[in-house]
């Protein structure tokens, strides 16, 4: 009897070790899925050789190429910009309509709820044709027809667009971040004497700003990096870094390529890096 119990234990210790050592196995070949493709891109960026494919020696002349490259300066520039502008106002718009929703019932809310997941589960190619449609049809003749100005479709409806895609998600991540709220902190400072707009600045902002500093993330990688909806609302004057990636893998990839895409990760984990670092100091 002894012995049987000691055996089944032994069996199940057993179970337990091989189970373990699977799940870091899997654990290993996700990350090496994942992880292995950037860190040849970012080896061959330092490529002698234009070959994507065989290693010559160390170099950085693809990245000097890279920053002398006056189209390639120009493209980053307007995606700049755009990812700029459009965060700022999704952010402040989502952070708002977040707001709105949590504190303030009234009818229809849960249709207006899901109304505002719709950019974020349609496909993207989809919101680029309405929003190709939208300008086309309706916004550029209304345009004309008022204010007699014409107006083509550039980096204004390419910044307009991102928005439109952006405060979905900047509305999801600050509600996620209202639902742990306590009201009791605003009503203490009321209490004290503090108006409301001073309980939002000295309470309830503060409370929110990971939230915030999140959607702002978030909105900004998202707009940077947008293929579809700037190609169908950028037109022909206007190219954006995703835009001018592609005209370069059309005619073929080079370190250039695998250059740029280095340096759109540095700047991406500078970012996470600048949030993760606000918010402990917050």
């Amino acid at each position: 009897m002894i012995a049987g119990c000691a055996t089944r234990r032994g069996r199940g210790s057993l179970l337990l070790r091989l189970g373990k050592t699977a799940l870091g196995a899997n654990a290993w070949l996700i990350f090496a899925f994942l992880y292995i493709p950037i860190l040849v891109l970012i080896v061959f960026s330092f490529n002698d050789s234009r070959s994507v494919a065989h290693w010559t020696g160390f170099s950085m002349d693809w990245y000097l190429r890279l920053f002398s490259n006056e189209p390639l300066l120009r493209a980053a520039r307007n995606s700049l910009v755009i990812a700029g502008v459009s965060t700022l106002a999704a952010t402040a718009m989502g952070t708002l309509t977040a707001l709105g929703m949590d504190r303030y019932p009234f009818r229809l809310r849960s249709s207006f709820d899901a109304i505002l997941y719709l950019p974020i589960v349609i496909p993207e190619i989809v919101m680029g044709i309405s929003l190709l449609l939208f300008f086309n049809l309706a916004f550029f003749p209304l345009l004309q027809a008022l204010l007699h100005f014409r107006m083509t479709l550039g980096v204004p409806t390419i910044t307009v667009g991102h928005i439109a895609f952006n405060i979905p998600f900047v509305y999801v991540i600050v509600r996620a971040r209202l639902v742990g709220f306590d009201r009791t902190l605003e009503q203490a400072a009321q209490d004290l004497g503090a108006n409301e707009w001073r309980t939002f600045w000295r309470i309830t902002f503060p409370l929110l700003l990971p939230g915030i500093l999140g959607g702002a993330l978030m909105a900004f990688t998202l707009s940077l990096d947008d293929f579809l909806v700037t190609a169908f609302t950028a037109g022909t004057a206007s190219p954006t870094m995703p835009l001018y990636i592609y005209s370069l893998v059309r005619r073929g990839v080079t370190p250039e390529i695998n250059a740029l895409s280095t340096v759109l990760l540095a700047a991406s984990m500078g970012l996470v890096v600048i949030s993760l670092v606000l918010q402990r100091r917050r």
